[in-house]
C-alpha cells in the first residue's frame, strides 16, 4: 500500500514523500532545506533516497543540503551538471536504466521540458503497487501498464489561459512557454485515456498554476473522466 504525502506542489516549490510502509522516498526537493525538515517532522533520516526530475529550483532547491544530510540524490547527469552536484551521495541515473532503493524498483523515462535532461519515474514495490510520477512536461511519449497510483502535473487549462490572454492578464509569450513546458488538464485527460487505469486506486493532480487553474473543476473533471479517487496536491 502506497502512502503519499504532499509537502508542497506549485511553482513556489515541489516535494512529496512516498512510502510503501518499508522504504520512504522523497520525490523532488524544491523547498529550502529547513522547510523540508519541518514538513518531514525532522525525520530526514527516514528518507532512503531522493529522486529529482530536473534542475529548476522549485524541484531541486534543497538538493545539496539533502545530500549533506546523508540522503542519496538520484537524478540525470544533465540535471546534476546544471545543479553542480557531485560526491558519493550523487547517484546518476539514465532513462530506462532500472535501479532499486530498498523495496522500490525504479525506472526513469524521458520527459519533455525546458531543462537539461529531465526525467519522469515509474516506481514499483514488492507488494505489486506501481506508481507513475510525471511532472513538468508538455507531452508523454510512453504508455504504462499495471499502474495503481498516478501522480501527474495538471498545471493549467487552455480555456483559462486563453481567457487571461484576451483580458491582458497573461502575456502571449508566457502562454507559449506554458504550452511548451507543462502538462495541462487536456493533456491529463488524454494521458489517462491512453493508459490502462483499471487498477488505479488514486490519481494525484500536481503543480497547479496559481492563475491558470481551478482546483475544484480539475478534480471534478478528472473524477468524471476516470471514475477514480482524485486528490489535488496542496500548494
Amino acid at each position: 500500500m502506497i502512502d503519499i504525502t504532499c509537502l508542497g506542489s506549485s511553482s513556489a516549490g515541489n516535494a512529496y514523500r512516498i512510502t510503501d510502509g518499508h522504504t520512504a522516498l522523497l520525490l523532488e526537493a524544491g523547498f529550502p532545506y529547513k522547510s523540508l525538515q519541518r514538513s518531514l517532522e525532522f525525520r530526514m533520516s527516514d528518507i532512503e533516497g531522493c529522486l529529482i526530475t530536473h534542475e529548476h529550483s522549485d524541484h531541486s532547491k534543497a538538493a545539496k543540503d539533502v545530500m549533506k544530510a546523508g540522503v542519496n540524490i538520484y537524478t540525470s547527469q544533465g540535471t546534476a551538471d546544471a545543479l553542480k552536484l557531485s560526491g558519493y551521495r550523487l547517484k546518476v541515473i539514465t532513462a530506462h536504466g532500472q535501479f532499486a532503493i530498498g523495496t522500490w524498483t525504479i525506472k526513469p523515462f524521458e520527459i519533455e521540458h525546458d531543462a537539461e535532461e529531465p526525467l519522469g519515474f515509474v516506481l514499483a514495490n514488492q507488494a505489486g503497487d506501481k506508481l507513475v510520477f510525471l511532472t513538468d512536461t508538455y507531452y508523454c511519449r510512453y504508455r504504462f501498464v499495471g499502474l495503481t497510483h498516478i501522480m501527474v502535473e495538471c498545471n493549467y487549462s487552455l480555456d483559462i489561459i486563453n481567457s487571461r490572454v484576451a483580458k491582458g492578464d497573461l502575456h502571449p509569450a508566457q502562454k507559449k512557454r506554458l504550452l511548451r513546458s507543462h502538462f495541462g488538464l487536456e493533456h491529463v485527460k488524454g494521458f489517462l485515456r491512453a493508459n490502462d487505469i483499471s487498477k488505479v486506486q488514486e490519481i494525484w493532480l500536481l503543480h497547479l498554476s496559481d492563475g491558470n487553474s481551478d482546483a475544484a473543476r480539475f478534480k471534478q473533471e478528472i473524477q468524471e473522466t476516470t471514475g477514480k479517487l482524485v486528490y489535488v496536491a496542496d500548494r
